[in-house]
């Protein structure tokens, strides 16, 4: 018996999860792989009319889920706990207040004009569902500049330290390698893989990858690897660097992970962000979300009715609003907090996400661009082995005289920078900048610690590794209560994975009330 495209779908969904799923669907071209204006949810129009869906959460997941809910005629109501949307995905920028949930307030004061995403902060090319919003919402892009040949790698066992264009660290690594698999073929270790064609092939090969010098064989140093001089007008010729790193240097650097990073398949360019800061994708959604959303109302309960649910919010005296359908798009660390009336599997599958949760931090300074005015660096990480790291350099307000550098995003439990007080976390943050940049650590002014599991109403950045049993509770609803966020995606960490999570809720929504409406209609029939 033949099966159709719906019911293998749906086993690839339950095999692999919505992602699987989602790519499957992308392959089949039933799902644009490109950013486009974004698909509309595969349900009648007007299916939600008269039903009322409360979401709880404002950042990117529960944005999406009300826009998208709205669109099919849902009465549509977004409880935000802060006074702002976006959750996690927000700029902070001069007037803005960092919150821990222990009190500790941070009041940026930087150059007005300056900003730094303390979320999210790149749009991969490949988040089609992201760019399709920004398209649809017309929220202007730029590139953000992922990677940069021209960033620094350092390690103190090389070169005494010395930090090394990361150029010079992946082509020396290219001849290195290449030198040594020359030398592999030319002593026949590879002759019963390869024939004596292919041996000629492969050897010209490396003296181009490498580039190996054609004479020697060797590699020596390359104008990709490091120029001295560069060639100019007159007598002035360019001058290559002939002293490589060696294989037992770059051994010892360790740089792989630094010099490979660009090769994930989403953080490859091009990459973007949108202009004056990622945030402006969730004030757009805002705009055209309007009185939909009610800040300054966190959410205190979640109990299921006859009819659906009930929800508590507000900081003074408890308010009520009662819907048909709740879909909750708060981080898990957050939601564990509150009284909800969840089953054992599903109140079990917070608790233990919860715990989960990772606790990122970034380390912003204002300072003037020495990077790109003495170094040439324009956007870009470069990377240390030991101390904060990376560094971050700022795609926006190119060739400005000021920006907002990061130095240091990593898990606060990264050598031990969680036990330190706020003010050693600042020295040890502008010691990284020294070793990579000598001299200018002394001009990183105003910096501010944005450590994620601190921040009031996020608790934490995003979820590690969920059990498969674990997802599959969390990405089903239970009862009138449906589940979105990147942690009910295969994009964790990403606004790609909110997106797509509060697509699927509204969708799974309305299957359910599409076929409610068919059992209505058919009982009726059957009664006449």
């Amino acid at each position: 018996m033949g099966i159709t495209r719906r019911d293998f779908l749906m086993r690839v969904g339950q095999a692999g999860g919505y992602s699987a799923a989602f790519t499957t669907m992308q392959s089949l071209g039933l799902m644009p792989m490109k950013a486009m204006a974004t698909e509309p949810i595969a349900a009648p129009s007007g299916v939600g009319k008269g039903v009322k869906i409360v979401v709880l959460g404002g950042g990117v997941g529960g944005l999406v889920t009300a826009y998208e809910a709205k669109k099919l005629g849902y009465e549509v109501t977004l409880l935000e706990a802060r006074h702002r949307p976006g959750g996690r995905a927000w700029s902070a920028r001069n007037g803005d207040v960092v919150e821990f949930v222990d009190g500790t307030k941070q009041s940026i004061t930087w150059s007005e004009g300056l900003y730094q995403n303390m979320g999210p902060a790149r749009l991969p090319s490949v988040h089609g569902t992201m760019l399709g919003y920004c398209r649809e919402l017309k929220v202007p892009l730029e590139v953000e500049v992922n990677t940069s040949r021209s960033t620094l790698l350092q390690n103190d066992k090389v070169r005494d330290g010395k930090a090394i264009q990361q150029r010079k660290a992946i082509n020396d690594t290219r001849g290195q390698v290449s030198e040594l698999l020359s030398k592999a073929i030319a002593g026949g270790a590879l002759d019963q893989e390869l024939s004596a064609e292919d041996r000629v092939r492969l050897m010209d090969v490396l003296k181009v990858y490498g580039p190996l010098d054609r004479k020697s064989g060797k590699y020596v140093g390359s104008d990709r690897a490091d120029v001295k001089q560069y060639p100019g007008a007159g007598p002035q010729t360019m001058v290559v660097d002939e002293h490589p790193l060696s294989m037992h240097e770059l051994l010892d650097a360790n740089f792989w992970t630094a010099e490979l990073y660009e090769e994930a398949w989403d953080w490859q360019a091009t990459m973007f962000q949108p202009v004056n800061g990622m945030q402006q994708i969730s004030i757009a959604l805002a705009k055209a979300l309007g009185t939909t959303i009610v800040y300054d109302a966190p959410v205190t309960e979640i109990a299921k009715t006859a009819k659906g649910v009930r929800v508590g919010y507000g900081t003074g005296a408890a308010k009520y609003i009662e819907a048909d359908y709740a879909v909750c798009a708060m981080p898990l660390t957050i939601l564990k907090q509150i009284k909800a009336d969840l089953d054992p599997a599903h109140r079990g599958a917070v608790e233990r996400g919860a715990a989960a949760y990772r606790g990122s931090c970034k380390v912003p300074w204002e300072s003037r661009r020495f990077w790109e005015m003495d170094y040439n660096v324009y956007g870009g990480l470069s990377f240390l082995s030991q101390g904060p790291s990376p560094i971050w350099y700022p795609s926006a307000g190119l060739f400005s005289e000021r920006g907002i550098i990061v130095s240091g995003y990593m898990d606060e439990t990264s050598g031990g920078f969680d036990k330190l007080t706020m003010e050693q976390k600042f020295e040890a943050s502008r010691a990284s900048i020294e070793k990579l940049h000598p001299g200018h650590g002394k001009e990183l002014e105003k910096p501010i610690f944005c450590g994620w599991r601190h921040i009031k109403w996020n608790e934490g950045s995003w979820i590690g590794q969920t059990p498969a049993e674990d997802y599959a509770v969390i990405t089903s609803p239970d009862g009138p209560i449906y589940f979105a966020g990147d942690h009910t995606s295969h994009v964790v960490g990403w606004q790609e994975g909110a997106a797509l999570s509060g697509r699927r809720a509204v969708q799974m929504i309305s299957d359910k009330v599409k076929a409610a409406r068919l059992a209505g209609q058919h009982s009726q029939t059957v009664s006449a």
